[in-house]
């Protein structure tokens, strides 16, 4: 067996006894020698698949002491209608660096700013193929681990000398910008899924071996769809929430 593949196999073997809680909150897990025997495997490959542990939030390495089986911790990401709605945006609290400070993590982001042709996003966005784009790409961290990516698509027919291309969008973020331009936000549907992550994903991600959470927001100023946002979240480090009145 590769050294890959081992240290993928003792990574599945602990993170499984964790979710059976075999291994509970606080435990601490074998030594790396006791590892390395039970396994058969070299320090370094017990050491990676100790790392792959770490980089997923499961497990705490603690100098000196040991390897400890970490508390959950994930961000809760808000019922969408409270989220998106004017008075978080007036507030400044709808984006996601304000919701995940309210759950006391420290939250960051990257922006990238480009432009591209609509191709095959002109469907969703009701535009030519060959329209131009404004793509907005960021990675959302908590903790400065990596929970969240997104990637918004707006006409650039709508962005085109705004702030809306600017990495900072300024207060209240790109759902302000629109209506500042005259956009007033009048609706969004959101599609929510899950699948195995790509490989550039699970690297930005840091993922294990388990499946990423997908949703692909649209958003409409009237009849006009104004912006497509595909989300991308760790399933082992974000949670979804949705909340109906009953019927």
């Amino acid at each position: 067996m590769s050294a890959a593949a081992k240290y993928q196999e003792i990574a599945a073997t602990l993170r499984s006894q964790i979710d059976r809680g075999e291994l509970s909150v606080g435990d601490q897990l074998p030594t790396e020698q006791a590892l390395q025997d039970r396994f058969d495997a070299s320090r370094t490959t017990v050491r990676q698949a100790l790392k792959e542990l770490r980089d997923a939030g499961l497990v705490q390495m603690r100098h000196g002491v040991g390897v400890f089986v970490a508390p959950p911790k994930v961000v809760r990401r808000l019922d969408s209608r409270e989220r998106l709605s004017k008075a978080r945006r007036e507030a400044n609290k709808a984006a996601f660096l304000a919701e995940a400070a309210a759950q006391g993590f420290a939250p960051s982001s990257s922006v990238r700013v480009w432009f591209e042709p609509a191709q095959d996003y002109a469907e969703l966005l009701g535009v030519e193929e060959g329209s131009e784009l404004c793509v907005r790409d960021r990675v959302m961290s908590a903790d400065d681990q990596p929970v969240m990516l997104a990637v918004s698509r707006l006409p650039r027919e709508i962005t085109r000398s705004t702030a809306l291309e600017e990495v900072e969008t300024g207060p209240g973020g790109v759902f302000a910008r629109l209506e500042e331009q005259g956009y007033e936000i009048t609706g969004h549907e959101e599609i929510v899924s899950a699948r195995m992550p790509d490989a550039n994903e699970r690297k930005l991600l840091g993922l294990g071996s388990g499946p990423v959470l997908t949703v692909r927001r649209r958003t409409w100023s009237g009849d006009q769809v104004v912006e497509v946002n595909d989300m991308v979240m760790s399933g082992e480090s974000y949670e979804l929430r949705y909340a109906w009145d009953a019927i």
